[in-house]
């Protein structure tokens, strides 16, 4: 073994561990410069003579710290090597050093790569909730990890093509399945299943659009689907009705048998995309909340004219059934919870299937709210939450729902609604 061969591996003794591992990560932090100083802090009694030895300065024992500049470790280095530098001996001594501001340099660099696509999507000036989700993975270190491997470069901007599809198609657009999105926008039906990284880059974005949590269950991650359209399940995907008779085999003989008998029926996307029926009902009535669904039917029976229940947000479902009531010539009537989500719904079925909202007047709110009384002390669940949203219908809902701060659910109007219902 040479001379120089001896050196480097005196450097693997445990007296130099601390202070070449100190050495190491200043090296990796600055680039490799010789620049700064490092130091040992309670040295044990090697340690102490060893850095004696480096500096030429002495230290007394129990010292706190003892500090040498990168330049003076260095030229120790290179006099007792033969001229191996200190950045040589880190290396041979292994592992290879890092610098860690050309990574970050690189890291950014793909980063902004990786999401530049994504910024120059339309979205990105009309959109605030696009912004906001772009801003979001773009600072938590997402966009960073997607830039990262080769194979998931181009999610982000996967990502943009299939948000721009859901928000530009046009409203009363066909539903689209979630496998049939996945090809058309990506050319693989399976690129937007859970867990895939594409799928929870784009519910998360849907979740902020909806202003609801990012989807943790199957049955979250399903119902947002859903809520644009993008069909998971078609048997899922679901609308109670009550006496909603129909013509056609199959599912229009079930909704006539039902109604003859006043029973609500389910009907599944499913059994809509297999059945073609046609509905012949001048009003159909919808109501959002099944309680009073199924007051109706204990109440009114065979003699409840037709009502479809969305239970909660309007589905695919709903949205299938509407088309094909209207398109008969049936006019919607369309009532909801007063609350935030329940205005904005049913504005959007107004908007799309041309509905009459169906006592959804700042004089029923109010009339609601009376009724509630003394269950408005101390009900934080009655507190309206949200972003407020406009009722085109009657503007002064809006007003008094604002003024207030309550909500009126569904079920604390079903009075009046059954008493339209029965007359």
């Amino acid at each position: 073994m040479t001379m120089a061969a001896k050196a480097v591996e005196r450097y693997r003794g445990p007296e130099y561990r601390r202070l070449l591992q100190a050495a190491r990560r200043r090296l990796e932090g600055n680039g490799g410069t010789l620049e700064g100083s490092i130091g040992v802090g309670d040295p044990d009694e090697a340690e102490r003579k060893a850095l004696i030895g480096i500096t030429g300065r002495y230290s007394e024992p129990g010292v706190k710290r003892i500090g040498v500049t990168l330049r003076e470790l260095d030229a120790v280095v290179r006099a007792g090597t033969g001229g191996l530098g200190l950045v040589d001996l880190l290396e041979t001594l292994g592992p290879p050093l890092r610098n860690r501001p050309r990574e970050a340099a690189l890291a950014r660099a793909a980063r902004d790569e990786a999401v530049r696509p994504a910024m120059e999507s339309l979205l990105y000036e009309s959109a605030e909730w696009y912004r906001e989700w772009l801003d979001a993975v773009s600072r938590d270190g997402t966009a960073s990890r997607l830039a990262g491997r080769p194979r998931t470069a181009g999610t982000l901007a996967r990502a943009a093509r299939v948000l721009e599809f859901l928000t530009t198609r046009p409203e009363d657009d066909a539903e689209i399945t979630l496998a049939g999105l996945a090809a058309k926008i990506t050319g693989h039906p399976k690129t937007l299943d859970h867990p895939a990284g594409l799928s929870t880059l784009v519910l998360r974005a849907l979740a902020i659009r909806a202003g609801v949590p990012a989807p943790g269950t199957a049955e979250e991650r399903r119902e947002l689907w859903d809520r644009y359209e993008v069909v998971v399940d078609d048997l899922a995907s679901r609308i109670l009705v009550l006496n909603l008779p129909a013509e056609g085999e199959g599912l229009g003989e079930w909704l006539t048998a039902a109604a003859r008998f006043g029973t609500p029926f389910q009907v599944t996307l499913h059994q809509l995309g297999t059945f073609a029926i046609t509905l012949r009902a001048p009003v159909v009535h919808v109501c959002e909340n099944p309680a009073v669904l199924r007051r109706a039917a204990a109440e009114l029976g065979p003699d409840c004219p037709p009502l479809v229940c969305t239970e909660g947000r309007p589905s695919t479902a709903f949205h299938r059934l509407a088309g094909t009531a209207v398109h008969g010539g049936a006019r919607l009537r369309y009532h909801g919870d007063f609350d935030w989500p329940g205005v904005d719904m049913a504005g959007a079925v107004a908007r799309r299937y041309g509905a009459e909202p169906w006592r959804m007047t700042a004089a029923d709110y109010l009339a609601g709210l009376a009724n509630l009384g003394d269950l408005l002390e101390g009900d934080e669940h009655l507190r309206l939450t949200g972003r407020p949203v406009p009722a085109p219908w009657d503007p002064a809902l809006g007003d008094s729902m604002r003024e207030k701060g309550i909500a009126v659910y569904e079920e604390a109007v079903a009075e009046p609604l059954l008493a339209d219902l029965g007359g």
